[in-house]
């Protein structure tokens, strides 16, 4: 089994994390979160009367701005605004504030892998941050597969690229939701023996 990475960290070990709090003086909430040398700022505004053209005016609206360290906005960050958008309206309770909308605007700072997950925990940080309503936290994480099939947690951008596979996962803080089904559990399991 591989335990050797360029940083000196185990697999399962996680880099150094730094979180702060209310940051931006003209935000609602904000948080700056840190993964190793990957850092993501996240701002929220609202929740503001009204909602977009599409959305059900009878829940609050989650509007999310994901903006790059340089340069325009590409796929790969408009994918990682619609899959932080759908989190954080997993999490928010949206019935107590119908007809509005909140924005959460991400900043990417440095990007040294990890980036989506990093940014994950900015915005619930920045949620907390504001008082926005939520059912549950979430933590976000990375894990990824190497060549041989070692499994490990928060790569590096180096570590990313040479990978052969990686997921985010985002786990909730409450127990009840966190722990699967009995059979949705074997079907994870038998998941990961299909793959390796």
């Amino acid at each position: 089994m591989e335990t050797d990475r360029p940083d000196g960290r185990t697999p399962n070990q996680l880099r150094p994390l730094a979180y702060s709090c209310s940051i931006l003086h003209r935000a609602h909430g904000s948080a700056s979160w840190a993964q190793g040398e990957t850092k993501v700022l996240a701002a929220v505004y609202g929740p503001k009367a009204g909602t977009k053209k599409n959305e059900n005016p009878e829940k609050a609206s989650i509007e999310v701005i994901w903006k790059p360290k340089t340069g325009q906005i590409g796929k790969m960050e408009k994918e990682y605004e619609m899959i932080l958008k759908r989190t954080l309206e997993s999490i928010c309770i949206r019935t107590i504030y119908p007809n509005t909308t909140t924005s959460v605007i991400v900043q990417v700072v440095h990007d040294d892998g990890a980036l989506l997950p990093c940014a994950i925990n900015a915005a619930c940080a920045a949620l907390v941050d504001a008082g926005i309503p939520l059912k549950h936290l979430a933590v976000a994480i990375c894990c990824s597969v190497t060549d041989s099939g070692c499994i490990i947690l928060d790569p590096t951008k180096d570590e990313e690229e040479k990978m052969k596979a990686f997921a985010n996962l985002v786990f909730p803080n409450t127990i009840v939701s966190v722990l699967p089904e009995r059979d949705h559990c074997k079907w994870v399991v038998s998941l990961w023996k299909m793959e390796s």
